[in-house]
């Protein structure tokens, strides 16, 4: 199962963490290891990315950001951040989790979780204790280097704002124990509850099944291996373990309890039902329910609803529009794919609701008539394209004034430094001293001549510009976000009607 580590650093020297990150040290003591010429040793494996570094170096990136905001000056200043995710040893094996795999999710984990910091993201194949855990660190600046977008688990401004620091809260803690579990059921790895630490209730019946099953197992894919055969299965799994499983990727996301269910349902087949106040649970193919009990402390009814509370506090609740229409499900064609019978039931309800919002919304908008459809659905089409084009025109427009913003403050905060190494007495001292301002600078510079300005604009006039372009994108992205939206609600109807009269003509020619 993978679990969440947190480590604050007060260590100004950025380059630190990259080199521990690059290089092999002592379990024990965290001395660097040396090869016989006495140079550090290169780990014999790792993947490392950095992100919003621009073209600077991550330890270079923190300093210019803290030169900027004001930050960091002091001893006991927390200088960054380190979340380490170790990824279960089975799954390399049972789910082939990869370096390159697992680094994909940790960029991804910053991403969505860190966005304005700089950070790297390092993979590792193995941990101190050898038992092959593949792991990803991951080091972010403790300030932010731009505004964000507020989310949900956000509650005061330094967790969205410029120039703030990041704080590692409980509840902060909390929401990345979440991601990480709904991260490694989205890519199905193992995982555990990492919020309650629910305990599986394993009775010795299902215990010796397993060991059963197993060992079959076991001997099944030694003879396939002999004969030159890829097994397909290399853990055994009893039914319980199955729906363990099953209901966990489902528990993660859902909101509600009609929302648990119908997952339930509609993804794997199984029905739950509510009797004196227990949970019970009936797998696609069997005829008698499995009470909660005997899956574990998560799965009751108190645990269960607790979790979904919790999963509708953290997630914003999706505001409901009458003319929202679902798509028409071809119930026939999923039988015929080996969907159960518990789907086809929760299909069926299904497509009876989406047939309904399909009526409300085409009688709303006067569009029954099939040529009017079809118009409406060209001019959105064409009002959509119109629109997105010039949207696309201002992002790039407000993406190069955003850029010359930023090389215009580093090459003014910083030319002094670079005036003064033309005096210096000991130009080499002076440019080790002041490495990362004399990078800025000459990265100004680069920019300036690429882009071939001689003369730069006043920030204020760049601001001002900015704010004209953000205000007309705002105003198109409405219109491209209307026309979208209308556009892929009509669409949807008209297949709907469509899909519907098909199955209607099908009915009676079988009749």
């Amino acid at each position: 199962m993978a679990t969440l580590k947190h480590i604050s650093s007060k260590n100004s020297d950025y380059t630190a963490i990259e080199t521990y990150l690059v290089y092999q040290h002592d379990a024990f003591t965290g001395k660097q290891l040396l090869d016989e010429q006495g140079k550090p040793k290169l780990r014999d494996s790792y993947v490392l990315d950095t992100l919003e570094c621009g073209d600077f170096s991550f330890a270079t990136a923190c300093l210019l950001a803290n030169r900027k905001y004001g930050k960091n000056t002091q001893h006991g200043d927390i200088k960054s951040h380190q979340y380490i995710i170790s990824f279960d040893p089975r799954d390399a094996a049972d789910n082939s989790l990869i370096m390159e795999k697992a680094q994909a999710l940790g960029l991804k984990f910053c991403e969505e979780n860190f966005p304005g910091h700089p950070a790297i993201v390092c993979t590792h194949p193995d941990g101190h204790n050898h038992s092959g855990n593949i792991h990803v660190h991951i080091v972010i600046g403790s300030v932010r280097t731009r505004e964000v977008e507020r989310k949900p688990y956000m509650q005061k401004p330094r967790d969205w704002r410029e120039g703030m620091k990041h704080s590692s809260t409980a509840q902060t803690m909390r929401h990345l124990r979440v991601e990480v579990m709904e991260l490694c059921e989205g890519a199905g790895l193992y995982q555990i509850d990492l919020l309650n630490g629910s305990k599986e209730r394993v009775s010795e019946a299902e215990y010796w099944a397993r060991r059963r099953g197993q060992q079959k197992l076991d001997l099944a894919n030694a003879a396939l291996a002999a004969a030159g055969q890829q097994p397909k299965q290399k853990k055994f799994e009893t039914v319980k373990d199955t729906l363990r499983k099953q209901i966990s990727s489902v528990l993660y996301r859902a909101t509600s309890f009609e929302d648990f269910s119908d997952r339930l349902l509609q993804q794997y087949g199984i029905a739950v039902k509510e009797s004196r106040g227990r949970l019970s649970y009936l797998p696609s193919g069997r005829t008698k329910f499995i009470r909660a009990k005997h899956l574990g402390d998560k799965f009751d009814k108190a645990a269960v609803l607790a979790t979904l509370q919790a999963n509708a506090e953290r997630k914003p609740k999706a505001q409901f529009k009458q003319d929202t229409i679902g798509k028409l499900i071809d119930i026939q064609a999923k039988l015929a794919a080996g969907k159960s019978t518990g789907y086809e039931r929760w299909a069926k309800k299904y497509n009876l609701k989406a047939m309904a919002q399909t009526l409300i919304l085409l009688q709303e908008k006067d569009l029954l008539n099939e040529d009017a459809l079809n118009q409406r659905i060209a001019e959105l089409e064409t009002k959509y394209h119109d629109a997105l084009a010039v949207v696309k025109d201002l992002e790039g427009r407000m993406k190069f004034s955003k850029e010359l913003r930023y090389h215009i403050a580093a090459y003014t905060s910083t030319k002094n430094v670079a005036q003064q190494l033309k005096t210096a007495k000991r130009p080499a001292a002076f440019e080790e001293q002041h490495r990362a301002e004399l990078t800025a600078y000459r990265a100004a510079a680069a920019y300036f001549k690429a882009n071939n300005l001689t003369k730069l604009p006043s920030p204020k006039k760049l601001e001002a510009e900015y704010a004209q372009l953000a205000s007309e994108k705002a105003k198109f992205y409405e219109q491209y976000k209307e026309s979208k939206e209308e556009l892929l609600k009509l669409k949807t109807a008209k297949q709907n009607v469509a899909s519907f009269f098909r199955e209607e003509e099908q009915t009676q020619q079988e009749r």
